[in-house]
């Protein structure tokens, strides 16, 4: 093989290694986004899931592209790790097509027919096919089929380039002589793992691998460890896109490393163990393509048939090798939380809008059980408590942020008015829901404060302050009620309340002001009940907004404030019954 052989076998395999990879972007391409569509409604079902792995994978020839496409939907909360695995073994099934095509090389024959099947034959067909399509055509269906066909033709032009540079290697006694270092089966499985690991394809190397075995001086004892060892090699595409994923995504990444390696282990064990009885008389033989393609195939086949009944336990025992934190992100914790602003239903807003009402529902009830927590916090101090509201805090904030960012990419889409309305509708109310939940952080770190400096409110502070939370938390869980209710008649008691809330505001300062004049509390005790008076009558102004809009989706010609001030509260015998009766439940006590 002399420097000529080497440039055209450099050549062969740059050229291989890009129409693979051209074919693949075609193929993903002429997909439409269909295959992650498909992908993403997977059942809970081991064997469907292997199933669909195998299909999608022979489809777009990657199981790399497939993992990595699984990691990312279980990233982003779409697919379960159980799920996920599955899909993740199909692949490795999925992926022995490509070599099955590649061993087609290795015919030969003066058989006409026979002679059709070579790549050397129909290759420059397809290449043809291909050039038309992209040139000339002006569908974009037909430019996406031709530029399949042109990756197929080039990876198999690549892969004749390959074998032709490397048959002269079969004379060269150098060669066969480094060929026996790599004798030894556990060497030859690290040269497919680091080959593979370099490439980035375990395709692309056996592709290679069976383009040496033209050369005749590959035998099945070394070609056999080394196509274990690329599928070891394959799962470094995995783990690298895993970096920086939730941590049931890195166990999707983990669960193929180990299965793979595991598989290597058992089937390596087994083979040799039965070879040292049987004597295997092919393994002296030299490999053929057919033969890689073959192995290839049996072994994930083997591991696949094997594991698949022990997903469950697979799961396991990656959710006990990758451990959660134990403080974990609130955004890995709570990662399911949006499951349900899928970025295809924006292709039917009326339906995306429906689905972000659902999860503004959800954070809702969140912002309320935030909000109850603080205020339980000021009758009796828990750590645990505080923790959870401000864990809320940065939830709901998660919330505000994905919410926020979903809606307005639905609104920049074609709706009709009351849409058009909902969405607005929603935009305003997860910042009222935000700002609630600060207002919970904000009366936490009051109490926090008041612990740490050692002060507490008298009796009678305590609970004039315990009949105005009350009333605060009423408002609250009448606000969020109607707004998942998206009741317009329970809106309008809400502002009565309101007025109540406003009036108790002033009165219990006033009182407070009346007991630090008579030297019965403190100054700095003066400064954290103002934080926290004032904290409550904000929620009540938020949840007040929050009525407004509901009421807003029936009357479209409602504004906020001009319904505000149309109220005439001495008229109105609807806001007057209201406010004497929220008035007398949350009277304070008598003063002595």
């Amino acid at each position: 093989m002399d420097f000529f052989n080497l440039l055209t076998m450099i050549g062969g395999l740059a050229l291989f290694l890009y129409g693979m990879n051209t074919m693949g972007n075609g193929l993903e391409t002429m997909a439409g986004g269909k295959l992650e569509q498909i992908l993403e409604k997977m059942t809970s079902s081991s064997i469907k899931a292997v199933l669909l792995g195998a299909g999608v994978t022979a489809t777009i020839q990657s199981s790399s592209a497939t993992t990595v496409m699984v990691i990312g939907f279980v990233n982003s909360g779409i697919m379960k790790l159980r799920q996920a695995i599955g899909v993740i073994y199909g692949a490795k099934i999925g992926t022995t097509i490509t070599a099955w095509l590649l061993s087609l090389t290795g015919i030969s024959s003066d058989n006409f027919f026979v002679r059709l099947f070579k790549p050397s034959s129909f290759s420059p067909v397809l290449a043809a096919i291909g050039i038309y399509f992209v040139l000339f055509s002006k569908k974009e269906k037909k430019k996406n089929i031709g530029v399949i066909f042109l990756g197929f033709a080039i990876l198999m032009f690549g892969m004749e380039s390959m074998s032709d540079a490397m048959r002269p290697l079969a004379d060269m006694p150098e060669f066969r002589s480094m060929l026996t270092l790599f004798s030894n089966p556990i060497l030859a499985l690290l040269v497919g793992v680091i080959l593979t690991a370099v490439i980035q394809s375990s395709s692309a190397s056996i592709g290679i691998l069976q383009a040496m075995s033209l050369t005749g001086a590959i035998p099945f004892s070394m070609a056999l460890p080394m196509i274990m060892g690329q599928n070891v090699g394959t799962c470094v595409t995995a783990m690298l896109s895993s970096i920086g994923t939730s941590k049931n995504a890195k166990r999707a990444a983990v669960a193929h490393l180990i299965s793979t390696v595991i598989g290597a282990i058992v089937c390596m064990i087994i083979f040799y163990l039965v070879n040292s009885i049987v004597n295997f008389t092919f393994l002296d033989m030299p490999a053929t393509p057919a033969g890689v393609a073959m192995i290839h195939t049996s072994f994930n086949i083997i591991i696949v048939s094997i594991l698949t009944p022990c997903i469950p336990l697979v799961e396991k025992l990656i959710c006990m090798i990758v451990k959660d934190d134990e403080t974990v992100r609130v955004e890995e914790k709570y990662e399911h939380d949006f499951d349900m602003l899928d970025e295809k239903f924006l292709h039917n807003p009326a339906y995306a809008i429906l689905k972000a009402k659902e999860t503004v529902e959800h954070m809702a009830i969140h912002c309320k059980n935030a909000f109850t927590v603080s205020v339980e916090l000021l009758n009796e101090y828990d750590e645990k408590k505080a923790d959870y509201v401000v864990e809320m805090e940065s939830r709901i904030d998660k919330y505000e942020d994905v919410l926020g960012a979903y809606l307005l990419k639905i609104c920049g889409s074609s709706l009709s008015q009351r849409d058009n309305m909902m969405a607005s509708m929603l935009l305003h109310c997860i910042g009222d829901l935000e700002r609630i939940s600060d207002h919970a952080v904000n009366i936490t770190e009051a109490v926090q404060e008041m612990r740490k400096k050692e002060v507490s409110f008298s009796s009678r502070g305590q609970e004039e302050l315990r009949v105005y939370t009350n009333a605060v938390v009423e408002i609250l869980e009448r606000a969020v009620d109607v707004f998942n209710s998206d009741d317009a008649v329970k809106a309008r008691e809400i502002e009565p309340l309101e007025d109540v809330i406003d009036d108790l505001n002033v009165r219990v300062k006033n009182r407070h002001i009346k007991r630090l004049t008579n030297g019965e509390c403190t100054i700095e005790l003066g400064f954290i009940l103002s934080d926290i008076t004032t904290n409550l009558e904000r929620v009540s102004d938020h949840c007040s907004n929050i009525a407004v809009y509901v009421m807003q989706l029936e009357d479209e010609e409602m504004e906020k404030h001009s319904y505000i001030d149309s109220i005439d509260k001495d008229s109105d015998e609807l806001f007057k019954e209201l406010f004497k009766s929220y008035k007398d439940k949350y009277q304070l006590p008598k003063q002595k």
